[in-house]
């Protein structure tokens, strides 16, 4: 989902890494067939860019399965029986702790990734829950309320006004929530680089460009996606 004048940097597919393959969506064939650690279904929206940025930081090889959304292929059977909500993103590990390892839900595939490799969740209890209640903060706040303001302006019918007003006016608080506990910290959970931070750029980002008003006086949010969006894994996954 993209706000209108979404840029061509945010809308055209990302992970162009050295060491994926890229293959179109065929039901049934490769998650039975590849010789790569990871299958990743997905498609060019925020949420499927999550999953990109840590295969890209963690340099996993990867074959990038693009599903085609507007033909419902993640409605499919096939689809369903990796991913029974029917939406992307979904990962197969083929080398999972318990072989063939099956991932749905954004925030759980950063969560199980991190957790498998040891980095970008952090190490003790507290540190992971820092991390982790700022993934939820995106999963439940960010992704729905953001999702929602570009549903109301571009595709709701007919026209209503007070449903965009609604979340616009709760997407500008959550922004002010973001700058507060930015303006004193490097990072979304402390000082280190985690999932929390890769799970919430890519809708910040496309939003800095498409609603540049609502970070007008958001310095420290504005700060941190540009630290965050200098990162070579990070422009990778959302060139």
């Amino acid at each position: 989902m993209y706000p209108k004048k979404w840029g061509p940097a945010i809308m055209d597919a990302g992970g162009q890494g050295s060491r994926f393959k890229e293959s179109r969506f065929k039901l049934g064939i490769f998650q039975l067939r590849s010789s790569f650690m990871i299958d990743f279904y997905t498609a060019s929206t925020p949420n499927g860019r999550k999953v990109t940025i840590i295969l890209e930081e963690l340099g996993l090889p990867y074959n990038l399965h693009k599903v085609n959304l507007k033909d419902l292929e993640q409605k499919k059977p096939e689809f369903l029986a990796m991913n029974p909500n029917g939406k992307i993103p979904t990962i197969i590990d083929n080398k999972g702790p318990e072989g063939k390892t099956t991932v749905f839900e954004s925030g759980a595939i950063l969560y199980y990734l991190a957790e498998k490799h040891g980095q970008f969740l952090g190490e003790s209890l507290p540190e992971k829950t820092r991390t982790m209640q700022w993934v939820m903060f995106q999963m439940s706040a960010i992704g729905p309320i953001f999702g929602n303001y570009y549903y109301g302006l571009n595709t709701l019918t007919p026209p209503n006004p007070g449903f965009i007003e609604r979340f616009e006016k709760e997407a500008r608080r959550l922004v002010g929530v973001m700058e507060i506990q930015l303006s004193g910290n490097k990072y979304l959970s402390g000082e280190g680089y985690t999932i929390a931070d890769m799970v919430t750029y890519p809708w910040v980002a496309g939003f800095i460009h498409a609603q540049p008003g609502w970070f007008e006086d958001k310095p420290a949010v504005k700060r941190w996606a540009e630290l965050v969006g200098a990162r070579p894994a990070v422009q990778k996954a959302m060139a």
